[in-house]
């Protein structure tokens, strides 16, 4: 049997000295948990006031929005209430704006004769007056301008009975046909055949006071030179 050799052996570590080691190592394992925990927590903490601070900021943000809100709400309510009372207004334009009234007087009453804005009631009684105003301005110039007559301008043929009928006197007795809104114009003998003539005569009439029917009745009474009357032409003016 073999002996080792003495300088190739092992070293023998004493009993207490591993027990010190394995305490040592075990407390160093403690320590690193504890400060992983700590730090852990840490991150947790700071994580909480970060959220903490972003609830409250935006608390801050919802409390302003809710005061904009507000505001808004009540300018639209000025609004409203400010249409209305111009949609019950005329439509007339009022010809200029009301004066300030300033009253001669001490402290607080100075303030309260002060009209910046005038009342709703008096720019409605200026309106409606001022709507008389050009309503009555409008008829009475309606009423001055002349109302539009309406005229024809009417040519006739009168015929006489032969070719021995005085034409002269067929057309004097043509002309002595007299009326309100007539007037005779230029005339001319057209030959018809025969050695007949025809009296071809123009007239000017107010189509509301003359018309063809009563020129053919008067002309017609002259019996003994007037044949026939018929309308050569018709035109409105």
């Amino acid at each position: 049997m073999r002996l080792r050799d003495a300088s190739t052996r092992e070293p023998m570590v004493p009993a207490h000295t591993a027990s010190a080691t394995s305490v040592i190592l075990h407390d160093i394992v403690l320590a690193r948990q504890n400060i992983k925990n700590s730090l852990d927590g840490s991150s947790s903490a700071s994580g909480d006031q970060d959220l903490v601070a972003r609830v409250k900021s935006l608390e801050l943000e919802n409390q302003g929005m809710q005061k904009v809100v507000e505001d808004l709400r009540a300018a639209l309510l000025k609004l409203e209430s400010r249409v209305q009372v111009l949609e019950r207004s005329p439509a007339a334009p009022v010809p200029c704006a009301n004066s300030v009234k300033v009253e001669n007087g001490g402290g607080d009453e100075e303030d309260d004769d002060i009209d910046l804005f005038g009342s709703d009631e008096e720019e409605d009684a200026e309106a409606e007056k001022l709507k008389e105003e050009r309503i009555a301005a409008y008829a009475a110039k309606k009423s001055k301008k002349p109302a539009l007559i309406a005229k024809s301008s009417i040519l006739l043929d009168v015929k006489p009975w032969d070719d021995e009928t005085d034409m002269a006197k067929l057309e004097e007795c043509v002309r002595s046909v007299v009326a309100d809104g007539l007037l005779w114009g230029q005339s001319k003998l057209v030959p018809v055949g025969y050695g007949i003539k025809k009296l071809q005569i123009g007239c000017v009439v107010e189509d509301d006071k003359v018309g063809t029917d009563l020129l053919e009745e008067e002309i017609t009474k002259f019996e003994d030179y007037v044949q026939s009357v018929d309308v050569a032409a018709f035109n409105k003016i």
